[in-house]
């Protein structure tokens, strides 16, 4: 099982090079990015957006991009709806965003024409390396859905259960976080972790071990577990934090890159391709991680 995000570059560059269509690329940090990509044999990239300020931006950052192709588009909805079409025409296998809101490359990702749908949610995925534990933890959906029901819960679980596998972790711990680890009937969070249980003993939620409801510390902590006299093989040994809405998603990925100052990545999982869609004020580390996981999903 994969545990440090070195692991994850290591395993990645045995199934790379993938390709990856850059939407909007003038951006430096995500150009930084996708050369450590190149440089590394993990992925080559297509770069789609004004090429006049591609340009710009890889002078300020000391970037060859003479090495990439280049599709001059400076709108940056048409320069979306390019870059989504090299997926759909075979020449690429990853999508990422680049300088552009999130909303209008999901557009393009999600526009009929593209073919990238799958019928499930979109949700994204984050993944980090924190100081003193001994494995990556993925948190979801700290950025997409706002208010997710039942029903879009168990497939958010699903896509992170995906990103699991294919780092390796062929099983696993899933906690389904609320603000206290006993069921209330006023607290709808532990409600739809209760629920989310039992889907998991039926079967109908695959691959994983889940639990719930936790509060964080007895999801991470073998001791805080203790001291609440919890007995659950996810209690401080989870792997996936599934979140109960986007504000408590929100807050703990960027507590965890400004406070525990972790190592992060992010993905869009649910369409037919990885998204690499990372915070604009993630470093190019961040965005290089990221790809890193997106390579590994791809060639799942």
């Amino acid at each position: 099982m994969i545990k440090t995000f070195d692991e994850i570059v290591k395993y990645a560059k045995k199934n790379g090079p993938k390709t990856i269509a850059v939407a909007v690329a003038q951006d430096a940090e995500v150009l930084n990015a996708v050369k450590d990509a190149k440089d590394l044999g993990l992925a080559d990239a297509i770069l789609v957006g004004d090429k006049e300020e591609i340009e710009k931006a890889a002078v300020s950052c000391g970037v060859d991009v003479g090495t990439f192709k280049i599709i001059d588009e400076k709108d940056k909805a048409e320069a979306c709806k390019k870059a989504v079409s090299l997926i759909s025409e075979g020449k690429a296998n990853i999508v990422m965003k680049g300088l552009v809101d999130t909303s209008i490359i999901l557009k393009a990702v999600l526009a009929e024409e593209a073919g990238l749908r799958t019928g499930n949610v979109l949700s994204h995925v984050a993944v980090f390396e924190v100081k003193d534990y001994d494995r990556l933890f993925i948190v979801t959906d700290a950025a997409m859905n706002i208010a997710p029901n039942l029903e879009q819960k168990k497939q958010i679980i699903e896509n992170a259960v995906k990103v699991a596998h294919s780092m390796g972790n062929e099983n696993p711990k899933v906690a389904v976080l609320a603000a206290v680890e006993k069921v209330n009937p006023k607290m709808q969070a532990t409600l739809d972790a209760e629920a989310l249980v039992e889907m998991n003993k039926k079967g109908e939620i695959k691959g994983c071990m889940l639990g719930g409801p936790f509060a964080l510390d007895n999801a991470v902590s073998v001791e805080a577990a203790k001291h609440k006299g919890i007995v659950h093989p996810v209690a401080g040994h989870a792997d996936i934090l599934m979140v109960p809405q986007i504000e408590s998603g929100n807050m703990l990925y960027k507590s965890m890159v400004f406070f525990a100052k972790a190592q992060n990545a992010g993905i869009v999982v649910g369409a037919k391709v990885p998204i690499v869609l990372t915070s604009r004020a993630d470093s190019h580390t961040a965005k290089l991680n990221s790809i890193a996981i997106g390579v590994l999903l791809a060639d799942r």
